[in-house]
């Protein structure tokens, strides 16, 4: 007998999978966008919506379609499926995310609220972080509650808050839309897409398949067919949740020009929700931030310790959850500033490469598993990414001459013509093999 979800499992699943991908960056990015867009929001938020929401639902639908995350990387070659995994699960996992989304949690969470000398002092996050690690630690320890504790708990609370902070909002007019600045004015469509191509969720879906396949899996979906059904099904679900407060955020931000220019989407948060609610706006803000910055991180240590787990199983599940939140805390303690200054170009490096995987993957009618077209791609994307990454660290830049002669590169998306190169570099190798072989075929024996 085949099992089958409920319609409400499926919702629960779908909020499971929303809260592990809305973290803070999450919060912040669409109501600078909302500001900058102005009187052109609408447009922008398109071009948002594509990046930041459909990259990660065909994430997920890619994830489904190969099997897992290990599957769709041999396309490329044993060594990629497992050196790429490896370095993406270190990289959003306990390398970087992991610790941004603690450090984050103290700076918009904690902070605020603290006396200056003591927000200032290296004990005080130290402090929090301790304690909100353990809280992960715990949360992560049963990976088959999660769409209890997701579904039923962190995310409608994380929902019910910021749809309070739409209605109020919408109660309490702020002001009208200002003019579009900066390329905002030039290309609001494209600015909007490079900006939610810059929320990274893309790896994050790569990397919380194996969490949702695992929860499928313990409801008793054994079956490739249905759990692929499934998981394409959350990804949606997921998707629609994720469009919809995006929404919401950029208009916030879009009325909030009369407040002031502020230089990121948390000074624009922190300044509307003192307008609207007062002195309780940065407990509620503070709030928002925290329970986003803990589902992140619960729902990467979790994936992160399945993953490790799998390749090294002699350590337990709870070793490697252990590990990775010490791990994690210790990183933290180095400050957001730090952080995010390290984590940047590395993850702009990586990110090229899983979008086209991702590209890839969806093309499969036409694009089998064994052709060259994931080769070349993928290599001259990942080259491409080396260089620039090497540019923006220690070649302090000096290659940016020569870098912006391809098309793409001033707006973040160099990697482009590299992919196109790739691909038809690719496919006529395979041609050429199919020549090739029929040749051999034509010989007489």
């Amino acid at each position: 007998m085949k099992h089958t979800l409920s319609k409400k499992d499926m919702v629960l699943i779908s909020f499971m999978l929303f809260s592990m991908f809305f973290g803070a960056g999450n919060l912040i990015f669409p109501p600078f966008l909302g500001q900058s867009a102005g009187e052109q929001v609408w447009l922008s938020l398109a071009g948002f919506l594509l990046s930041a929401v459909g990259l990660p639902i065909l994430g997920v639908v890619a994830i489904a379609k190969a099997g897992s995350f290990f599957a769709l990387s041999q396309r490329v070659h044993p060594v990629f499926a497992w050196l790429f995994p490896l370095l993406i699960y270190l990289s959003i996992g306990p390398g970087l995310a992991i610790p941004r989304a603690g450090s984050l949690a103290f700076e918009m969470g904690m902070a605020p609220f603290l006396p200056a000398a003591w927000s200032t002092q290296p004990w005080g996050l130290a402090v929090y972080s301790a304690v909100f690690f353990a809280v992960v630690f715990w949360l992560s320890l049963s990976p088959s509650k999660l769409v209890d504790r997701f579904g039923k708990l962190l995310t409608p609370t994380l929902l019910a808050i910021i749809l309070l902070i739409f209605v109020k909002s919408l109660l309490s007019p702020m002001g009208p839309s200002a003019q579009p600045v900066g390329p905002y004015a030039e290309h609001p469509a494209f600015q909007g897409f490079l900006d939610g191509y810059l929320t990274m969720d893309a790896l994050a879906a790569l990397v919380f398949g194996i969490v949702v396949a695992n929860t499928l899996r313990a409801k008793g979906i054994e079956d490739k067919g249905r759990l692929s059904v499934y998981m394409i099904g959350a990804g949606l679900g997921a998707g629609v949740l994720l469009g919809v407060i995006y929404v919401m955020l950029g208009m916030i931000g879009s009325a909030s020009s009369f407040l002031g220019k502020a230089d990121n989407g948390a000074q624009i948060l922190t300044n509307v929700m003192g307008y609207l609610f007062g002195a309780s706006g940065k407990v509620l803000l503070g709030v928002v931030f925290t329970v986003a910055c803990l589902c992140v991180s619960i729902g990467l240590v979790t994936s992160c310790s399945q993953y490790f787990n799998s390749l090294l199983s002699r350590l337990s599940y709870r070793a490697w959850v252990s590990i990775l939140c010490l791990v994690s805390m210790t990183i933290a303690n180095l400050g957001l500033t730090q952080i995010l200054a390290v984590s940047v170009p590395i993850l702009g490096a990586i990110y090229p490469v899983a979008i086209v995987l991702i590209l890839l993957a969806l093309a499969d009618r036409v694009i089998s598993a064994r052709s060259f077209v994931y080769v070349t791609t993928v290599s001259l994307v990942a080259l491409f990414g080396v260089i620039d990454l090497i540019n923006a660290t220690a070649g302090n830049h000096r290659w940016d001459t020569w870098l912006n002669a391809l098309p793409l590169y001033a707006q973040g998306a160099g990697w482009v013509m590299p992919a196109l190169i790739g691909c038809c570099a690719g496919m006529v190798l395979d041609f050429s093999r199919r020549i090739r072989g029929e040749r051999r075929e034509e010989q007489p024996s």
